[in-house]
C-alpha cells in the first residue's frame, strides 16, 4: 500500500466564457484572482478568498458534463510509482512541477472524469 496520505479535495471548475467568470468570482462573490496562465482560450486559473482556493479551466461546452478533482496528497511522487505499477494512465501521464507551484499527475476514470493528485511546493520551500 502507497504511503501517499489524502488530505483534500478541490474541484477544478469549467467555464466556457473565462472573463465572464472572473468578473463573477471576483467582483460579485469577493474573490482575489490568484494566478492565470495559459492562452485563449484554454486558460487555468485560480480564485482565493480567506483560506479557499477554487480553480477553473476553460472547457467547450461538448466538455462541461464532466468533473475534475484536485487531491492533496503528501506524496505525490509515491503515488505516481503506485498508479504507474497499476497501469491507470493514458500515454502522456506525466508528474511536473507546475507553474501554480504544485507538483501534479492526472489521471481519468473510465466516464472520463479528470483526478489531479498532487502536493504543494509552497510548504515545502517554507519548511
Amino acid at each position: 500500500m502507497s504511503t501517499a496520505i489524502f488530505r483534500q479535495v478541490q474541484p477544478i471548475i469549467g467555464t466556457c466564457d473565462i472573463e465572464r467568470a472572473i468578473g463573477f468570482y471576483v467582483d460579485r462573490l469577493g474573490f482575489a484572482l490568484k494566478f492565470k496562465t495559459g492562452t485563449a482560450p484554454a486558460y487555468y486559473l485560480g480564485f482565493l478568498r480567506d483560506g479557499v482556493e477554487l480553480h477553473m479551466q476553460f472547457q467547450y461546452p461538448h466538455e462541461m458534463g464532466t468533473l475534475r478533482l484536485r487531491i492533496l496528497v503528501d506524496d505525490v511522487d509515491a503515488l505516481y510509482e503506485e498508479y504507474q505499477a497499476k497501469n491507470v494512465f493514458r500515454e502522456k501521464t506525466q508528474l511536473a512541477d507546475k507553474p501554480w507551484e504544485t507538483r501534479e499527475f492526472a489521471i481519468y476514470d473510465p466516464d472520463g472524469n479528470a483526478l489531479t493528485f498532487y502536493r504543494n511546493l509552497m510548504r515545502q520551500k517554507a519548511t
